[in-house]
């Protein structure tokens, strides 16, 4: 699989969502962000307005969910119209059943691990999952710096993924720019969240453009 951009709207305006995501014509994905104020301090949207969301684009839409109660809560994304759900691993209590229930609704499962959660006791739920994303930054708010201390990690999750020869994908989120891109490409992911480079930049699209050079000159 080559390199993915995944552009998250927490930084477009929220206004005028259907505008913001016309900005970026070149994304992969456009990374949705759903907060519920209790996993991590701030609230963002729910099912109803991914759904009016996923009626505005083509692109498919990758939910990220930081809620507490990912597995009541995480089918309904997918009928809402993404094509890729991510649930904390943190936040879900039966990470499996819940990883074939949004596959069973449709969607691509994906499961999150904070900074500081490490990557080797969930080693088993590898074939179970379409993405495995790794937080770059505490989840909650967009703009934080990246932490480096993941980098190791995300070594350790492209090891592990060649080890059982899984075809999941890796993502990274938080901080992700031209800064700090390669380091996370040639570590071994090839999926990319970036909120604030692109949307920040005076072209979102030619924003996206260099990223995605940037991260495959790295792992070439």
């Amino acid at each position: 699989m080559g390199i993915q951009i995944t552009p998250s709207i927490l930084n477009a305006d929220f206004s005028r969502l259907g505008e913001e995501v016309g900005r970026i014509p070149s994304a992969d994905w456009i990374h949705v962000d759903v907060m519920d104020n209790h996993f991590v301090p701030n609230l963002t949207f729910g099912p109803t307005m991914v759904e009016a969301l996923a009626r505005s684009t083509d692109t498919p839409l990758d939910a990220h969910l930081m809620i507490e109660d990912p597995d009541r809560h995480a089918p309904a994304y997918v009928e809402a119209g993404c094509a890729s759900v991510t649930f904390h691993v943190e936040a879900a209590k039966a990470p499996v059943r819940l990883a074939r229930e949004i596959r069973a609704a449709g969607g691509r499962a994906s499961m999150a691990l904070k900074p500081a959660t490490p990557v080797e006791p969930y080693e088993d739920l590898l074939p179970e999952l379409d993405m495995l994303l790794l937080m770059t930054v505490e989840p909650g708010f967009g703009g934080q710096k990246f932490l480096d201390l993941v980098l190791p990690k995300i070594r350790r999750a492209r090891a592990l993924f060649d080890k059982h020869g899984v075809e999941t994908w890796l993502q990274v989120d938080g901080g992700v720019s031209l800064e700090t891109i390669e380091r996370c490409a040639e570590a071994g992911a090839d999926v990319f969240v970036a909120g604030s480079a692109v949307y920040s930049a005076d072209d979102p699209d030619a924003m996206v453009t260099a990223l995605r050079a940037a991260a495959e000159g790295a792992r070439a």
